[in-house]
């Protein structure tokens, strides 16, 4: 009997579980690859809500649920919340022996299991390589797994690039899309009227989802920008608003908290979700007619539902982006001319022939072959590729 390939999925957040999940299906499915699944991060955090129980609701076997997360959201609980999540990768590695670790973007947990793979000489594969967000120390991170990586999934011909630029082997690099956009093909989005039951909220005449992270090069900025956007919002009488709440990044309770006073102010047009989960969110997009934020969701997946994206600040620049995207600066101003702009039927109706610059789906399916077809003799042994 041929012994299967083990690929280790590594996930941290709800949002990356999302973007997984197919991939996830696709390894299951082929009899060559046995699927490892390693949670962490805000997965098992009841302040994020537990998502690990969609894992598993979902019908897979976490394999093991590794806590590094702190009560804190400063730069040293996440300094430590990184070390921590070091010391337990690599304990992790040792009792399952995968043969690839496979990791999605650009977050500090992605960081620790990366840095924990190399010292474990455990191949390491890296979806969303080559992309740039000049704001976050996200940036840095997603370079830094780029070299530590020995197998890259980028989203566009632009970020394949980009990762050869940084020394890795053009045979080693893959655009195969994204795999967010495999969810929207793939999964039976809900109706207007079912969104609106299972939120317990209603749309109104005009709607938009929100979502808005810190900015994690800037510090002490995330108060200000986000009372700059509700103040903004709350000028906006007929906009009915469902907010996402932010990742666990330096400065994000601070606006976790402002949104939860904004939703107790205006509770007849704004409601706020720890998770909605990929059917909840991407149902929203194809309904709403705004997104509003620094989220990276409206660059990837509100172009396919030809949706005005207004993108606030630095934290997505250097991203490739469709016209469908409005950046503006973190003030009342600006927001409010771009939102107006956003929900104008004249640029509405610029974006019905759009196309998505990330492109289309099997994102997922493409990965798996790869992994699964990929010879990893000798693959940790890496050379300089010089341009």
């Amino acid at each position: 009997m041929m012994n299967k390939r083990k690929i280790c999925i590594f996930t941290g957040t709800r949002a990356e579980f999302g973007l997984l999940y197919w991939l996830m299906s696709d390894i299951v499915a082929d009899e060559r690859l046995e699927l490892q699944i390693v949670a962490t991060g805000m997965h098992l955090s009841p302040e994020f809500g537990l998502t690990h129980k969609a894992i598993e609701q979902a019908g897979f076997r976490i394999n093991k649920k590794v806590e590094i997360l702190l009560s804190s959201d400063s730069s040293i609980g996440l300094s430590k919340s990184m070390g921590l999540g070091m010391i337990s990768f690599a304990e992790v590695y040792e009792d399952l022996e995968p043969d690839v670790i496979v990791l999605l973007g650009d977050r500090f947990e992605a960081f620790a299991a990366s840095a924990a793979a190399m010292v474990s000489r455990i191949p390491v594969a890296h979806i969303h390589g080559g992309e740039a967000t000049e704001g976050l120390i996200d940036e840095s991170i997603r370079h830094s797994i780029t070299k530590m990586a020995h197998l890259h999934f980028t989203a566009t011909e632009e970020y394949t690039k980009r990762v050869i630029q940084l020394g890795e082997s053009p045979d080693r690099v893959f655009n195969v899309g994204t795999p967010g956009l495999d969810n929207i093909d793939k999964l039976e989005l809900l109706s207007r009227q079912s969104l609106e039951e299972s939120l317990e909220f209603i749309l109104g005449t005009s709607s938009a989802i929100v979502t808005f992270h810190p900015v994690t090069l800037e510090s002490r900025t995330a108060e200000g920008q986000i009372e700059a956007l509700l103040n903004t919002l709350s000028k906006f009488d007929d906009l009915s608003i469902i907010f996402t709440m932010p990742n666990a990044d330096t400065g994000g309770r601070v606006i976790m908290d402002l949104i939860n006073e904004f939703v107790k102010k205006y509770p007849n047009r704004a409601k706020a979700f720890t998770s909605l989960g990929q059917i909840r969110y991407l149902s929203a997009l194809k309904h709403i007619d705004i997104v509003i934020g620094n989220s990276s969701s409206g660059l990837i997946e509100a172009p396919s539902f030809k949706k005005a994206t207004v993108n606030i600040g630095d934290r997505q620049r250097g991203r490739i982006k469709s016209a469908s995207i409005i950046d503006c600066a973190p003030t009342e101003e600006e927001i409010t001319k771009s939102i107006k702009k956003g929900l104008s039927s004249e640029f509405r109706k610029g974006l019905e022939n759009m196309e998505n610059p990330y492109g289309n789906s099997g994102a997922s399916k493409r990965i798996k072959d790869i992994l699964a077809s990929s010879n990893l003799i000798g693959i940790l042994k890496k050379r300089f590729y010089d341009l």
